[in-house]
């Protein structure tokens, strides 16, 4: 069989032929290399060992039960299993969200569908569309507005009502079949769909909405609102109007008029050596200066000049219009229209709101702003400029990072007699129990965190509130953790102004030092890990896991064997490294291990 790297880049290839329809997808799903690279991918996420409705997790994979699970694809007996529906709370709400877990074997059969539709519709997809997607995210949507929203003066801030939940099935497949015509993988697309959930062990058949849980779930909510985004790119041809000279208004003009006039003034004056010609010359035209950087250039509302931008995470868009507010009414209307008529959802009233562009909006978590700042700037020939105006603004808002640090429990609020509040760092109880270093490290994953994801703010300076108040919870914690004062806990770990904590490893002492590197404002987007997708490859290859599961050598005793099994344990410090296979996972640190079927049973005997 072909290798999945040269199916998934000829899939790639015949995608940029619009007009083409893909056959005998089907076939792939019986390509065992395939399900390697899903096993690979499945077994870095933290959910693998995670139990869905058949007991089943990742432990106990072996190519035995890839030819099980093959079988029962060529065959059509593959059904999947319902997932298994659990509560996560929402932050900041009372209300919870649901999440589904799939059994394993689904996941893996997911996965390898998901790198096929990838392959597919990947190509094609909006420029405009950020969530779920490789090598984007959060921080590309948010550098999109920045960079294409200048000048807006109103924003149309959309939310779908429960989209990934009242996702039509029907219409779902529709748009699938427009580029797929293979019956078999669409009936498995069916079956996915229709898998139903588990809730309080009471079976639930799933109507509407993308299979939860499961990885294909995000990459099928795309494929469905891509047609939004076709839309919106129709509307903005539509819409946008721009003549090749916009002419100023009639103010600026004038000012402009009498300025050229003043610097010919100035010049016949410098000519003559008229002193009193040119201080009043250079008077006038200061004047004239200044009061031309406060005169808009053009009309706030021109006819001939109007524009739509548009950018869409998830089930989240905002769209901004040059123009009026009857035209963001108009604009918010025809969306919701085709959203009710050729979608079948339904845009959120509460959420969905038109704002002038002076005011703030939150997307993204995020507050986003047009300037109005008439400040200038010399450019490089030495004019000045307003540089800013009409610029897209980007803040931190303040209860983000004041709500972490009550979340976090790093600090109390105390109520004053005259009503004022005051903020006190406290100590983290949880964290007492922890080795230093480790306490360390979580305060600085916590900082670095926050910092990561608004790094983009033009006011992210204001983190170093948050990053005060967490210094001092750390010293508390620390304090608490040795029943000691502030003054020894300095004395014992700072070195050189800076808090340092020694800690021995197998290649001897090391140190962790606490987080130190500033708020500056960064522009480029954070590294991969802030968003929710883990970093792409276009084209995915075998890592050492696979190579050990296809190496025919037990890592326990040694033995060779065309069966190999690999054992999964959640984390490693959960082994205390009582026996002989958990004091190899710890000596080889990792969370898998390739053993022969007798060492898999004995293993089992212990856990």
């Amino acid at each position: 069989m072909r290798s999945p790297e040269i199916v998934l880049k000829n899939l790639e290839e015949k995608t940029k032929d619009k007009s083409y329809r893909f056959e005998r997808l089907y076939r792939n799903l019986y390509n065992p290399e395939f399900y390697l690279l899903a096993y690979q991918k499945i077994a870095t996420s933290e959910g693998s060992m995670t139990v869905g409705v058949d007991g089943e997790t990742l432990d106990g994979m072996s190519m035995a039960r890839i030819t099980r699970i093959i079988q029962s694809v060529k065959d059509h007996s593959y059904q999947p299993n319902p997932v298994r529906r659990t509560y996560i709370a929402k932050k900041n709400s009372n209300k919870k969200r649901p999440l589904g877990i799939p059994s394993t074997d689904d996941k893996l059969i997911q996965e390898v569908v998901r790198m096929l539709l990838e392959a597919i519709y990947e190509p094609n997809f909006s420029d405009y569309s950020h969530g779920f997607r490789p090598n984007r995210s959060c921080h590309t949507c948010l550098g999109q507005i920045k960079r294409m929203f200048t000048g807006t003066k109103w924003f149309v801030e959309g939310d779908i009502k429960g989209c990934f939940d009242n996702i039509d099935h029907h219409i779902l497949i529709k748009i699938i079949r427009r580029r797929i015509n293979d019956e078999s993988f669409i009936e498995l697309l069916w079956k996915f769909l229709r898998a139903g959930y588990l809730e309080s062990w009471e079976y639930n058949t799933t109507y509407s909405g993308t299979p939860q849980g499961s990885g294909v779930s995000p990459l099928l909510a795309n494929v469905y609102l891509s047609e939004l985004d076709i839309f919106i790119e129709k509307m903005k041809k539509g819409f946008d109007r721009q003549e090749s000279y916009r002419k100023p208004q009639k103010a600026y003009s004038q000012i402009g008029g009498l300025l050229s006039y003043w610097k010919k003034k100035l010049k016949t004056a410098k000519d003559e050596a008229n002193e009193v010609e040119i201080c009043k010359a250079e008077k006038r035209i200061k004047e004239l200066n200044a009061k031309l950087r406060v005169t808009p250039c053009y009309e706030a509302l021109d006819s001939n000049f109007k524009k739509i931008q548009y950018t869409r995470y998830a089930d989240d868009f905002v769209i901004g219009v040059i123009g009026s507010k009857a035209d963001s009414e108009e604009i918010k209307k025809r969306v919701g229209i085709f959203l009710k008529e050729e979608l079948n959802l339904e845009l959120s009233d509460e959420k969905t709101k038109i704002t002038h562009s002076a005011e703030l909006i939150r997307f993204l978590g995020y507050d986003i702003s047009v300037s109005r700042s008439k400040d200038c700037m010399r450019d490089k020939n030495g004019n000045l400029k307003r540089a800013w105006y009409g610029q897209i603004k980007l803040y931190v808002p303040k209860e983000k990072w004041f709500n972490k640090l009550l979340d976090y429990k790093a600090m109390y609020i105390k109520k004053c007699k005259n009503g004022q509040e005051l903020w006190k760092p406290t100590y983290r109880g949880k964290f007492i129990n922890m080795p230093d270093a480790q306490i360390v490290s979580q305060f600085n994953a916590e900082i670095r965190g926050i910092y990561n994801y608004y790094r983009l703010a033009g006011n992210v300076s204001v983190l170093d509130k948050f990053y005060r108040i967490m210094k001092a919870s750390l010293y508390k914690t620390f304090g608490c953790k040795y029943r000691t004062t502030y003054k020894h806990i300095c004395k014992k770990y700072k070195r050189n102004g800076e808090f340092v904590v020694k800690y021995k490893t197998k290649g001897g002492m090391k140190e962790i030092m606490f987080y130190h590197d500033g708020f500056r404002k960064n522009g480029k987007p954070a590294p991969d890990f802030v968003d929710t997708l883990p970093p792409h490859r276009r084209y995915p290859k075998k890592n050492s896991l696979i190579n050990r599961l296809q190496a025919g050598e037990c890592e326990l005793c040694g033995k060779k064997t065309d069966e190999i099994i690999m054992h999964h344990v959640r984390k490693l410090k959960e082994l205390n490294g009582t026996t002989l296979w958990e004091q190899k996972m710890l000596d080889i640190r990792r969370k898998s291990l390739a053993v022969c079927p007798d060492c898999f049973k004995t293993i089992k005997t212990q856990v």
